[in-house]
């Protein structure tokens, strides 16, 4: 349980990855601390036109959003916790501030037995509510970046669970690493692009942030600890 579960899920691999990573992955339930990182996305958003409109309506939903930028600053936050089902889950809410207003972007990852060669699987719940939940295949690089491939869509509406097909699934292409070369000490970097066959690229964001780690208030250091501001509308048992 106290084991983060990006170990759990990569096993021996996670030693692989570059030591400022395994860091970054290594929070823990219980652990009384959250991740705190803060930087610049050199581009953010959906960058087509057309389809900004369509977006706009699924905003509410803080899973994709119709603004798109360039320089735009984010902070996330990263929690370690046991879910209301007893999973261990790490919970990250992004404030992406576009010049006319700031978005949230937000997800719960829970780990799951069953993966691959006897591994544990990752499970991502994305959304305020929830509702568009998928399966994380994750593998690490030769230079010990971590590269995650979102698998298997589906919808849960109410008690009906909707597999989306591959024709209208969108797949998070994701890749995130240590670069020494930005600022003075070197920085995290993060590239991800989710694409749907039919549409194109729906949303896109790299950039690079500093990240730190900072204690949470006395009496709330426990494993099912998450703050409230953090807490999704509902959650998901189902995956």
């Amino acid at each position: 349980m106290d084991t983060p579960i990006y170990r759990q899920a990569l096993g021996a691999d996670f030693r692989r990855l570059q030591p400022e990573l395994q860091e970054y992955f290594s929070l823990a339930p219980g652990s009384g601390s959250f991740g705190v990182g803060e930087g610049v996305f050199e581009v953010v958003g959906c960058r087509q036109r057309w389809l900004r409109p369509v977006l706009r309506l699924t905003a509410g939903e803080q899973a994709f959003f119709p603004e798109y930028g360039e320089g735009v600053p984010f902070r996330i936050e990263n929690h370690a916790h046991l879910d209301p089902f007893g999973r261990s889950s790490l919970t990250a809410r992004r404030e992406i501030f576009f010049p006319a207003r700031t978005r949230i972007f937000q997800d719960t990852t829970s780990v799951e037995a069953g993966g691959a060669g006897g591994r544990s699987r990752l499970v991502d719940y994305v959304g305020r509510y929830r509702r568009l939940v998928t399966d994380l295949n994750l593998g690490v690089t030769a230079e010990g970046r971590l590269r995650g491939v979102s698998e298997v869509s589906r919808l849960f509406l109410g008690p009906l669970r909707l597999p989306l097909p591959a024709a209208l699934d969108a797949k998070a292409y994701a890749e995130q690493w240590w670069d020494p070369a930005v600022g003075e000490a070197g920085r995290h970097r993060i590239q991800v692009k989710v694409i749907q066959p039919q549409l194109g690229l729906v949303l896109v964001y790299a950039g690079h942030f500093d990240y730190r780690l900072e204690p949470y208030p006395p009496g709330t250091s426990s494993a099912g600890f998450l703050p409230a501001y953090a807490r999704p509308d509902r959650w998901e048992r189902r995956s």
